[in-house]
């Protein structure tokens, strides 16, 4: 997945989470500091999910190459 697919999710949900803390009658300083704190969240998890793995270290039977 990608990373940019990845965030405009989080963006979906948070935008839905705000939404609904705003019907229910949250202050809106309160959800701004949600929505702040959420997408931050998004962002570390979304670089987190879409890195790719490092490749496994080469290892030649414990001797390097330049061993004669």
């Amino acid at each position: 997945m990608s990373f940019s697919l990845y965030l405009i999710g989080f963006i979906i949900v948070i935008l839905g989470l705000a939404w609904g803390a705003m019907v229910a009658g949250v202050p809106q300083t309160y959800i701004l500091i949600g929505v702040v704190v959420l997408f931050g969240i998004g962002i570390l998890s979304a670089v987190k999910r879409t890195r790719p793995k490092d490749p496994p270290a080469h290892t030649s039977g414990g001797r390097r190459s330049d061993d004669v």
